[in-house]
């Protein structure tokens, strides 16, 4: 349209028209959301790379796996308990045990030999016709070079000939020596070195049987003896379970028994072999208190020497167990048991075959014992 001029005679402002904004085309994309959007578009001569695939799911584990694991922990962790018991017990025993100068410090001898001697010198016991301390059973454990293991029962009243005192009762060398003069007898008569001594103090008998909840023993006779306090019916069986106290008796009867004391050391043997199986038995290994009790029966009634500790006493209890297990116990063989010498006045003894059983000691030394080789009366 042609404008018209103003009162001035200008002509007047041309007013712009006003444009309509046209509608956004459906599509379209705000500013910059096309570019990012061109950017995942293919190019072309360019490859894609190859879309991931889809994980798999995990599987779960195996639930015996899951049982083995907690069964080895449980395991580790019980043997550690174990292992921290046996080391409390084995420092407990060694910190108590009594322990004396005993040995003679004569040249060692092949093999390892251990003298176990029953003493009453700890009292509270039945005395019978013995004056003073007296070994009330000596026992000769020797495990020989070849490894034969044996347990050989010396009576009390065997006549031996004794350092220094001439010929009496082997039992009479503890009574005018004590340990010392003991262990140099007995090495004079086996011609072996004692290595380790131990005393059992009789009382300690009855302990150790209760501490393991009585043993089992046998007696095909009926006995009521005075002397022991021993009182044996054998239609209660022959063999019977006995609880400390009787197991003492059992021990100690010597005089209603038809053999003397050869039955003795038999019965009294047969009492330690029992108490040193139920000591190293499953029920004894799985009860704390069983085990406590038997620490403190043990380290009351044991006397050792001074090189003693608690692994040569496990060597000990492995070795009559060997011993008793293989058969080869037993006395020496015996001449007379009511030998009675001119020229000493010590009573009725034990003689053994030869004086001195040469022979049986000869064999014992080297490893070559068996079963015939002991007293067969």
């Amino acid at each position: 349209m042609p404008l018209e001029p103003g009162a001035d005679g200008q002509s007047a402002t041309a007013e712009p028209e006003h444009t309509r904004a046209m509608p956004a085309q459906r599509g379209a994309y705000p500013v910059g959301v096309q570019d990012l959007q061109s950017q995942d578009e293919p190019v072309p001569g360019r490859s894609m790379p190859e879309p991931e695939p889809p994980r798999k799911p995990k599987r779960p584990r195996p639930r015996w796996r899951r049982i083995l694991r907690w069964t080895i922990i449980v395991i580790v962790v019980v043997l550690a308990l174990i292992a921290a018991r046996v080391a409390w017990l084995w420092n407990d025993v060694s910190s108590q045990l009594h322990r004396i100068d005993a040995l003679s410090g004569a040249t060692d001898t092949p093999g390892e030999t251990w003298l176990i001697v029953g003493s009453d010198a700890r009292g509270g016991v039945i005395q019978d016709d013995t004056e003073g301390a007296r070994a009330d059973s000596v026992m000769l454990l020797h495990q020989a070079a070849n490894g034969q293991t044996s347990l050989t029962s010396l009576p009390r009243d065997t006549f031996v000939d004794i350092p220094e005192y001439g010929e009496n009762k082997i039992n009479a060398a503890y009574s005018f020596g004590g340990p010392k003069l003991l262990v140099q007898t007995v090495e004079k008569l086996s011609g072996l070195t004692v290595d380790h001594y131990v005393e059992v103090g009789m009382t300690g008998v009855s302990q150790m049987v209760d501490a393991v909840g009585g043993v089992d023993v046998c007696l095909d006779y009926d006995v009521a003896d005075e002397d022991s306090g021993l009182v044996w019916d054998t239609s209660q069986g022959q063999c019977q379970t006995v609880d400390g106290t009787k197991a003492l008796a059992y021990s100690r009867m010597r005089k209603s028994d038809p053999t003397g004391d050869v039955g003795r050391g038999l019965r009294q043997r047969a009492v330690i072999s029992a108490v040193v199986s139920k000591a190293a038995s499953p029920t004894t290994a799985i009860s704390f208190s069983r085990q406590d009790a038997l620490v403190d029966a043990g380290t009351n009634a044991l006397t050792v020497d001074k090189s003693a500790g608690t692994m040569s006493i496990a060597k000990m209890v492995l070795a009559f167990r060997s011993a008793s297990g293989g058969g080869l116990t037993g006395a020496p063989p015996i001449e007379d048991t009511a030998y009675s010498p001119d020229d000493a006045d010590i009573g009725e003894t034990v003689l053994l075959q030869d004086t001195t059983a040469p022979d049986f000691f000869s064999k014992l030394r080297d490893g070559k014992l068996t079963a015939a080789d002991f007293n067969q009366s």
